[in-house]
């Protein structure tokens, strides 16, 4: 059995074990993003979709703001703010989020309370199926994400994590079609593989 298989056959029985297992990561191939799987907490619903973590993208430009700005447009991603991350738990119902990290660092939760830190710095992109918890629990002075959604979502709201609004958000993220590509690499990036293969 290949080593690809055998991580993947482990990171599938990981995902059948108890709900105490909040938080998976299934280590990334060469110039592929890492992907982290959270479960539903009972407050947050999160995703059977990975978040996408990509490092260190690659910009052609000093101003990283600008840069992922028309990354985002160029893959069907049109950016929607530049700001930071709020600082409580939340997600959206209605839509896929793409954060790019234009400047600074910060250290941020993903999949709710009991879910990951890690620590995100300028040039950083993270991909967040709708649903995925996130917080951020400190950032440096200068840290700004851009922040975008597929075409056709961009209308997204926020919600907090909470018990009594679960389940109505876990009917609308149902509901949310998949991206037509991956917001770094396009139509041929890992995205639509990674998402597809969950469904």
């Amino acid at each position: 059995m290949s080593s690809k298989r055998s991580t993947y056959n482990a990171v599938l029985f990981a995902l059948s074990l108890a709900p105490a297992v909040s938080a998976l990561s299934m280590p990334a191939q060469a110039g592929e993003p890492d992907r982290l799987f959270f479960k539903d907490d009972g407050r947050i619903p999160n995703s059977s979709f990975p978040v996408l973590v990509y490092r260190a993208v690659t910009l052609e430009e000093n101003d990283k703001a600008a840069a992922f700005e028309r990354l985002f447009a160029a893959n069907d991603w049109p950016p929607q703010w530049r700001a930071g991350i709020f600082d409580y738990h939340h997600y959206h119902s209605t839509a896929h989020e793409v954060l790019g990290v234009a400047s600074g660092h910060a250290r941020i939760i993903l999949g709710g309370e009991s879910g990951q830190e890690l620590t995100v710095e300028a040039g950083d992109v993270l991909v967040l199926p709708a649903g995925t918890g996130h917080c951020r629990v400190e950032e440096s002075d200068d840290f700004m994400v851009v922040g975008a959604y597929p075409s056709g979502q961009e209308d997204y709201d926020v919600q907090r994590a909470n018990a009594d609004t679960h389940d109505a958000s876990v009917a609308r993220i149902a509901r949310v079609p998949l991206p037509k590509a991956d917001p770094v690499t396009g139509k041929d990036g890992l995205l639509l593989k990674a998402w597809r293969l969950q469904e």
